[in-house]
C-alpha cells in the first residue's frame, strides 16, 4: 500500500531519528508550510555534516512514522529524508532526474520507466504476506446496475495511467473479454486522470467505474460504492518494488552502496515492525494523511508487507503485466524485466534488523 496522535508531531520525533519530512502530503503531517510537487523536488544531497544523506520517494504509507516508532532508525550512520508523492509516475519521474536514492513503487511505474530505458534498478520487492489482501479495485457507484467487470462494455473506467491500478485494470479487462483499443465491439474506455481527478470524476456520475486503491477507495465504498473487482492474485501481481539509481548500486562508492543496503533493510524492518503493530500503524497513517480511523484500518489491513529478495517468480509474474502493457500499447517498448532486477538483499533476509 502503498498511512491521529497526540505528543510530538511527527517531524518532532522524526528529527531525534534522523528522519527529515517533505513533501505535499508532509505539510500536513508535520503542520508546517512545506509544499511540494514532484516538479519542484530538490536535488538528492549526499552529505548532512558529517554523515551522508540519503532521499527516499514514499507514497501515503505511513512509513515515516513506522520508522520513528519501531526506531528502526536507531543509530544508523546517515540522515534520511522522506519525499511523499501522490502517486508512482512523479515518483519514478524525481529518481529518474537523479532526485531520490530509493523510491517505493508498484509494479506499474518501473515498467512505464523501463519501457523509456531510465537509470534504476529493481532491488526488493514488497510483496503481501497473505493474498488475501487487496491492492488495487475496480468499484462502480450505488445504484449501479452493473456487477461484474465484462458489463462494462461501451462504458468508461477513471484510471491513473501508469499506476498500479493502471494494470489491474488492464488484466481485468482482458480476462473480461474487453479491450482498451477503441473502435471494437468489446471496447471499454480507459480515462487517464490523476487519482484526484479520477475519484472525483466516480464521484460526479462522469464514468462508469473507477479503478484505483486504498485509501480513495474505501473513502467511496463508505459512501455507499460497491466492488466488483479485486486487485489480487493470480490476475493482479500484488506486488511493489523499491528501486535505485544505477550509480548509487556501483561500486564507485562502496561505503554508500552499503549504507543504502542497511536503510533498506531497516525500512524492511520497520515495515515488519508495522505488521506486528496494526493499531500504532493505522494512527501514523491517520496523522500522515488525515483520513479517518475506520479509513486508516481498512487501509492498513490490506496493506501489511514484507521487504523480501525478487524471486524469479516475481520477475516472471510482472513480465506478464509488462507485455500486457506493450500489447495494448500503453507503452511503446518491450521491457525484459529481468534485466532491470539487482536484487542487493540476501534470499534468507527476513525483515530483522540488520
Amino acid at each position: 500500500m502503498k498511512i491521529r496522535r497526540t505528543g510530538l508531531s511527527a517531524r518532532a520525533r522524526g528529527t531525534a531519528l534522523g528522519i527529515t519530512v517533505a513533501g505535499a502530503a508532509a505539510a500536513a503531517l508535520a503542520g508546517s508550510a512545506l509544499t511540494a510537487s514532484a516538479s519542484g523536488h530538490q536535488a538528492r544531497s549526499h552529505s548532512s555534516g558529517s554523515e551522508p544523506t540519503f532521499i527516499v520517494g514514499q507514497q501515503d504509507s505511513g512509513i515515516v512514522s513506522l520508522v520513528a516508532d519501531s526506531g528502526a532508525l536507531k543509530g544508523a550512520p546517515y540522515q534520511v529524508k522522506f519525499d511523499l508523492f501522490p502517486d508512482g509516475p512523479p515518483e519514478i519521474a524525481a529518481a529518474a532526474a537523479n532526485k531520490l536514492d530509493l523510491a517505493d513503487l508498484g509494479d506499474v511505474p518501473p515498467i512505464s520507466g523501463a519501457s523509456k530505458n531510465l537509470p534504476f534498478k529493481l532491488i526488493a520487492a514488497e510483496l503481501p504476506p497473505s493474498y488475501k489482501q487487496v491492492g488495487d479495485y475496480i468499484i462502480v457507484p450505488k445504484g449501479s446496475s452493473i456487477t461484474n467487470v465484462s458489463q462494462l462494455k461501451g462504458k468508461t473506467i477513471a484510471v491513473p495511467y501508469g499506476t498500479s491500478a493502471n494494470g489491474y485494470v488492464l488484466d481485468a479487462i482482458e480476462a473480461a473479454g474487453l479491450t482498451p483499443t477503441s473502435g471494437k465491439p468489446n471496447s471499454v474506455t480507459l480515462d487517464n486522470l490523476t487519482p484526484a481527478a479520477a475519484q472525483t470524476a466516480f464521484q460526479a456520475g462522469d464514468v462508469a467505474a473507477l479503478g484505483l486503491w486504498n485509501p480513495q477507495i474505501a473513502v467511496d465504498l463508505g459512501e455507499g460504492a460497491k466492488v466488483i473487482g479485486y486487485g489480487r492474485p493470480p490476475l493482479d501481481p500484488d506486488v511493489s518494488f523499491y528501486i535505485a539509481d544505477t550509480k548509487d548500486l556501483s561500486n564507485s562508492d562502496p561505503t554508500r552502496k552499503a549504507d543504502l543496503i542497511n536503510l533498506l533493510e531497516r525500512l524492511g524492518a520497520a515495515y515488519q515492525w508495522g505488521d506486528a503493530h496494526p493499531a500504532q500503524w493505522e494512527a501514523g497513517l491517520e496523522h500522515e494523511t488525515g483520513i479517518n480511523a475506520a479509513t486508516a484500518k481498512i487501509d492498513v489491513t490490506n496493506g501489511y508487507v514484507e521487504i523480501r529478495y525478487i524471486t524469479p517468480q516475481v520477475v516472471a509474474n510482472v513480465q506478464v503485466l509488462a507485455n500486457t502493457f506493450y500489447n495494448t500499447k500503453q507503452i511503446s517498448q518491450k521491457v525484459d524485466v529481468a534485466s532491470y532486477v539487482d536484487n542487493v538483499l540476501s534470499k534468507s533476509y527476513d525483515g530483522q534488523l540488520p
